[in-house]
């Protein structure tokens, strides 16, 4: 390896460590609480060290969301090829919640923590905006529109991005109590991936009764 790329993969070791911290932070003090200052001394440099990588707070959230969707969109590609779209809305479902929880921090900054939105076409076409494999939401509303076009839907379930967005009220319901709650002693949780499911079926069922 020659000093060129050692120099570029200690760069991107770098902004890994920096990314990574500042998850951790947004997480568990949200947005507005966390500084450039904090997440400097969480990775153990100077804050002008972490503005070689990200000019501002905004830019550093940017690139974070912009790595955790990606892996999301990542995750649901592996079920692309399944060719029923009820199925593979199901499959969709649990593999969104099996994300959730294995990146429980992802997720909260991702859903559940208030930040800066994109700017402008600009801002959403570096996002992978529209692009299935790079934009979960588009995957699972093409798939939905999909299954409509199919009839597999009530006939008068036409919108898709009406039924996109139920489906993902849903599990990000399941999601979000477990995130939140599940240490919480009041209630006696069940597994969330098996309440997920229980959502799932239970909502596909509901929108397909007459469909075919």
């Amino acid at each position: 390896m020659g000093i060129r790329e050692r120099r570029e993969r200690e760069r991107q070791e770098v902004r890994t460590k920096i990314l990574d911290a500042a998850r951790e932070l947004f997480a568990r003090d949200g947005y507005e609480a966390v500084t450039m200052r904090k997440v400097a001394d969480a990775v153990e440099y100077s804050p002008t060290a972490i503005y070689l990588h990200f000019p501002d707070k905004e830019t550093l959230v940017r690139e974070l969301c912009l790595c955790d969707f990606q892996s999301l969109a990542k995750a649901l590609q592996r079920i692309a090829k399944e060719p029923d779209p009820l199925e593979r809305l199901r499959k969709s479902g649990l593999a969104y919640v099996d994300f959730a929880l294995a990146h429980p921090n992802h997720y909260r900054v991702m859903f559940m923590t208030p930040h800066p939105l994109p700017k402008g076409e600009e801002d959403l076409a570096a996002l992978g905006k529209g692009n299935p494999e790079e934009d979960a939401w588009a995957f699972f509303r093409g798939t939905v529109a999909e299954a409509i076009s199919a009839g597999r839907f009530r006939p008068d379930l036409t919108d898709p991005d009406l039924v996109a967005q139920a489906l993902w009220a849903g599990v990000h319901g399941v999601v979000a109590l477990h995130v939140a709650k599940k240490d919480d002693p009041w209630v006696e949780w069940r597994p969330a991936r098996k309440t997920a499911a229980l959502v799932v079926d239970g909502l596909l069922r509901g929108f397909t009764e007459g469909g075919r």
